[in-house]
C-alpha cells in the first residue's frame, strides 16, 4: 500500500466515525422527540452499510466517498426539517462539509451549503408562520451568525481544497521531474558505462592477449589495472544505483562453489601486493545448488575480503560461509574476520548506516574508492538480509551478512567418497605464523570441513606430535603449509612414499624438487581444494581453477561476434579462439544478418549500443531467419551496458545469455556451458 493509499484510508476512517456518532445522534433525538421512528431502523441500517463498505473496500473510492457523503446528507435533511433542530441545522452541515474536505471531495461543498440554506429557509419560513419561530432581535442575531458561520467555513474549507490540490500539482511535477531526471540518468549511466567499459575491454583484452604471446611484467600491470579500473567504474554505477533505489536482483540457479572459487582465484593477485594470509572455511552442508542473485552476493564477498586485505597490514583474512536451513531456504552466512586495524566506536556507527566511506588520508594510503561498504550494506538490504559488525581499534574487525536463498540442489556442496577411511592430519606450527589469529583460522576450517565430511581430524602442532599421530596408523593424508614442508623436507616425502598423501599449500611460484612426490595447492587454503584430494584427485593443474570451472569443449562451433567497435572485435576474436571455436566477426546489425542469411552460425555475440540498427533489434531479426530455417540460434548479449537489471531485461528481450564488458574468462565459460548444455551442433546449423 503506497503513501496515497494510506491517507485515503485515514481519511475514511474519520469520515465513517463522524458519521456514525452524527447518525447514532440523529437517531436519539428522534427516538426522544417521538419523530418518525420507522427511519431509525433505516438510519442503522446505513450506517451498517457504511463500515461495510469501508472495511471491506467495496466498490471504487469514488463510489464509496459519494455513498457516504449522500447518506449523509439525507440524514441531514431529515434531521433538520423539524422544528425543534433548527439551531442545530448549522452542526449537522458543517461536519458532513469537514467529512468532505477530508476526502477532497470540494465539489460536494456548494451542495452542502445548498442543502442548508434550503433547510434553514424552509424552516424560517414554517416556523414564523406557525409561531414556533420568534423572530425577535435575539433569534434574528443567532439565525445571521449561523449563516455568517456556515460561509466562513465553507470558504476557509474550500479555499484549503484548493490550497492543497496546487500543492499536489507541484508535487506532481516535482515527481514527473525527478523521474524524467531518474530517466535521464539511468540513460546517462547506461551510456557512460558503455563508453567507459570499451576501451577497458580494449586494455584488459588486448594485454591478455599479449601476454598469452609473451609474459611481461610490464603488460601484467597494464592488464592488472585495466581490471582494476572495471572493478572501480563497477562500484560507482552501484553505488549511484543504490541510492536512487534503482538496482534490481537477477535471480538465477546457482553454486557456492563457484562463487567461492572464483574468489579463491583472486587472491593470486591480491597476495601480489598483501603478502597476508587468506583461509576459506566453507561449510560442506550448504546446500550444491541455490537461487539468488549471485553476481550480487560475489560482489558482497570480494568487497568484504578487498576491505579486509586493506586494512590488515599484518595476519590475514579468513572468509566463512555457512548456513542455517529453514522451512523456506536457507539463511546464508558470510562471515569475513581480518586481523587488520579495526574500527572505533564511532566509525561502526557510521559503518551501521550504510553510508560510510573510508576517510581520503587512509584511501590514499590503501587504494580503492571507498564504496565497498555502502554496496554491501545496500545490496544486503536488497535482498532483505542484515549485516553486523563487530570490531575494535587494533584488534581486527569481523562482518557477517545473512541473506535468504531459495534451496534448488539439498545435497551438500562439498562430499568425499563414503566408502574409504579417512584420517587427515592437519599440520601447522605456531611459530611459523605471524599472527596466532591466522592459525586458530586454520583449525577452524580444518574442524568444520572435517565435521561436514564426518571424518578424522588430527590437529598437530609440532613435527613430535605428527610422528605420535601417525604411529597409531590411523592417518591417511597430511596437509600442511610450504613453511612446514621446508623445515624437513625429506621427512614429508619418505612419508609420501610410504603411502600417506602429503599435499602442501604453496606460494605461487613455488617448484618442488623433481623427484618429488608431495602434492602442491595453491593457496589459499580451502575446504573445497582438500575435498579433492581426499577424493584421490591429485593433479595439480586441476586445482588452477574455478571449483566448478569444467574442461569446456567448443571445438568446431561457429560463432559470429557482432561489434561496431574494430578493438573489440579483435580482443573477443582472440580470447573465443583459444577455445577452437570458429570465429567469424561483423561489425553492425545490418552485416550481422547479411553474413548470417549467407552462412550459417551456431552462436552469436551481440554487442547493444551500435548506430542504425542496435543489438535487441538484430538479434530479433536473427532469430526470426533461424526459425524461418528451422534452426535454434543462440544469441547472447556481449556488451558493456552493465547497468543493474540489465540481464533481465536482455533475456525478457529474447537473448539466450548475457556477459558484460570487459569479459570475465569465468564468466564467459559459465554462460557459454548453461547455453550450450546438453547441445550438439547440428548440421543445419544451430544448437539442439
Amino acid at each position: 500500500m503506497n503513501e496515497k493509499e494510506n491517507r485515503t484510508l485515514r481519511a475514511h476512517n474519520v469520515a465513517v466515525v463522524i458519521i456514525t456518532i452524527t447518525c447514532i445522534g440523529a437517531i436519539l433525538e428522534s427516538l426522544s422527540q417521538g419523530w418518525e421512528l420507522w427511519t431509525a431502523p433505516l438510519i442503522a441500517g446505513g450506517i451498517i452499510a457504511c463500515w461495510a463498505f469501508h472495511i471491506n473496500g467495496y466498490g471504487t473510492t469514488r463510489f464509496r466517498e459519494n455513498f457516504f457523503l449522500i447518506f449523509s446528507m439525507i440524514v441531514a435533511f431529515f434531521h433538520g426539517v423539524h422544528i425543534t433542530s433548527f439551531y442545530d441545522i448549522i452542526i449537522v452541515s458543517v461536519l458532513i462539509m469537514i467529512t468532505a474536505s477530508m476526502m477532497g471531495r470540494k465539489e460536494f461543498l456548494p451542495v452542502i451549503l445548498l442543502e442548508f440554506f434550503v433547510i434553514m429557509i424552509s424552516q424560517l419560513i414554517a416556523g414564523a408562520y406557525s409561531g414556533a419561530i420568534v423572530l425577535n432581535p435575539l433569534n434574528i442575531s443567532r439565525i445571521i451568525l449561523h449563516v455568517i458561520v456556515e460561509l466562513s467555513i465553507y470558504r476557509a474549507l474550500h479555499e484549503i481544497l484548493r490550497n492543497i490540490e496546487r500543492l499536489q500539482a507541484g508535487i506532481e511535477s516535482v515527481h514527473d521531474t525527478e523521474e524524467n531526471a531518474k530517466k535521464g540518468m539511468e540513460d546517462f549511466l547506461a551510456n557512460i558505462s558503455h563508453e567507459l567499459r570499451t576501451p577497458v575491454n580494449v586494455i584488459s583484452g588486448m594485454s591478455t592477449l599479449m601476454l598469452k604471446r609473451e609474459p611481461r611484467a610490464d603488460v601484467s600491470a597494464i592488464r592488472d589495472a585495466g581490471i582494476r579500473l572495471s572493478h572501480q567504474i563497477e562500484d560507482i554505477q552501484d553505488y549511484s544505483e543504490i541510492e536512487r533505489g534503482d538496482a534490481v536482483l537477477e535471480e538465477e540457479k546457482y553454486t557456492i562453489t563457484s562463487i567461492v572459487g572464483d574468489i579463491a582465484a583472486d587472491y593470486e593477485l591480491i597476495y601480489k601486493w598483501s603478502g597476508l594470509e587468506f583461509t576459506i572455511d566453507l561449510d560442506p552442508s550448504v546446500p550444491a545448488v541455490l537461487k539468488g542473485d549471485s553476481k550480487k552476493i560475489r560482489k558482497i564477498i570480494s568487497h568484504l575480503v578487498f576491505n579486509g586485505f586493506k586494512f590488515t597490514k599484518k595476519g590475514g583474512v579468513f572468509l566463512r560461509v555457512y548456513c542455517y536451513k529453514r522451512d523456506y531456504g536457507v539463511n546464508l552466512v558470510i562471515e569475513v574476520l581480518d586481523t587488520g586495524i579495526g574500527m572505533t566506536e564511532k566509525v561502526r556507527n557510521k559503518v551501521a548506516t550504510g553510508s560510510y566511506q573510508a576517510d581520503r588520508k587512509r584511501n590514499r594510503s590503501t587504494g580503492g574508492i571507498g564504496l565497498g561498504l555502502s554496496i554491501v550494506y545496500g545490496f544486503t538490504r536488497l535482498m532483505n538480509g542484515f549485516v553486523t559488525l563487530e570490531s575494535s581499534p587494533n584488534e581486527g574487525t569481523v562482518v557477517r551478512v545473512s541473506i535468504v536463498q531459495e534451496v534448488i540442489d539439498p545435497s551438500p556442496c562439498i562430499s568425499v567418497d563414503s566408502g574409504k577411511f579417512l584420517g587427515v592430519a592437519f599440520h601447522v606450527l605456531p611459530e611459523m605464523l605471524d599472527d596466532f589469529r591466522v592459525g586458530g583460522a586454520y583449525e577452524m576450517m580444518a574442524r568444520d570441513l572435517a565435521a561436514g565430511l564426518r571424518i578424522n581430524l588430527y590437529l598437530t602442532h609440532s613435527l613430535k606430535e605428527l610422528k605420535s599421530i601417525l604411529e597409531s596408523g590411523k592417518v591417511t593424508h597430511v596437509f600442511t603449509c610450504q613453511k612446514e614442508y621446508e623445515q624437513d623436507s625429506s621427512f614429508f616425502e619418505d612419508l609420501n612414499r610410504s603411502g600417506i598423501t602429503v599435499s602442501m599449500f604453496a606460494d605461487s611460484g613455488f617448484v618442488p624438487r623433481r623427484e618429488s612426490r608431495v602434492v602442491v595447492l595453491p593457496r589459499p587454503i580451502y575446504g573445497y581444494t582438500i575435498a579433492n584430494v581426499l577424493n584421490g584427485n591429485t593433479d595439480a593443474l586441476s586445482f588452477q581453477s574455478s571449483a566448478e570451472r569444467k574442461n569446456l569443449n567448443l571445438e568446431g562451433i561457429k560463432a559470429l561476434i557482432v561489434d561496431d567497435e574494430p578493438m573489440n572485435l579483435v580482443v573477443a576474436t582472440g580470447l573465443f579462439k583459444d577455445y577452437k571455436m570458429d570465429v567469424d566477426t561483423a561489425g553492425s546489425g545490418r552485416e550481422a544478418l547479411a553474413k548470417y542469411d549467407t552462412g550459417e552460425y551456431d552462436v552469436v555475440f551481440m554487442d547493444h549500443m551500435m548506430p542504425e540498427m542496435d543489438g535487441v533489434e538484430a538479434m530479433k531479426k536473427l532469430k526470426a531467419i533461424a526459425e524461418q530455417r528451422d534452426q535454434k540460434l543462440s544469441v547472447i548479449a556481449l556488451t558493456a551496458n552493465a547497468v543493474s537489471g540489465a540481464r533481465e531485461m536482455f533475456i525478457r528481450e529474447g537473448f539466450d545469455g548475457f556477459i558484460s564488458k570487459p569479459i570475465n574468462i569465468t564468466e564467459f565459460e559459465r554462460v557459454m556451458s548453461r547455453v550450450m548444455e546438453g547441445g550438439k551442433k547440428s548440421r543445419d546449423g544451430g544448437v539442439k
